[in-house]
C-alpha cells in the first residue's frame, strides 16, 4: 500500500469493523490484517489501548476447552465512530478536491 495506515486510521478501521459484530482477538486481527497488510502484533496493542481509553471492552468465551477473547464495542466506542466517520468524509473530500483537480479534462 502506498499510503501509510495512521494510528488514528487503524484505531477508526477497528472500531468500524467491530460496529457490525463483536469478534475475538485473532479474527479481528486476522480480518484487519486481510483489509490493510497491518502485523498481528501492531494490532494488539491497538486493541488494549482502545480498550483502556474505554472504547472496547473484552469478555471471554469457552471455545473447545479454550478461552476467546472478544471485544465489544461501548456506547463510548460508538461515538468515537461516529466521529471519526463524520471526520473521514471531510478528509477524503478535501483530499479529492486536491487530487482530482483538473483531471476532469484529462
Amino acid at each position: 500500500m502506498i499510503f501509510q495506515v495512521s494510528a488514528a486510521m487503524l484505531d477508526a478501521c477497528v472500531l468500524a469493523i467491530l460496529t457490525h459484530e463483536d469478534k475475538y482477538g485473532y479474527k479481528l486481527t486476522q480480518e484487519i490484517k486481510e483489509k490493510l497488510g497491518i502485523s498481528e502484533s501492531t494490532l494488539y496493542p491497538v486493541l488494549r489501548r482502545l480498550q483502556k481509553e474505554a472504547f472496547l471492552e473484552t469478555y471471554d468465551v469457552a471455545v473447545t476447552g479454550r478461552n476467546r477473547r472478544y471485544y465489544r464495542l461501548t456506547q463510548r466506542g460508538r461515538e468515537k465512530v461516529m466521529d471519526y466517520r463524520e471526520e473521514w468524509l471531510k478528509f477524503t473530500n478535501r483530499i479529492g478536491t486536491i487530487l482530482m483537480e483538473g483531471t476532469e479534462n484529462e
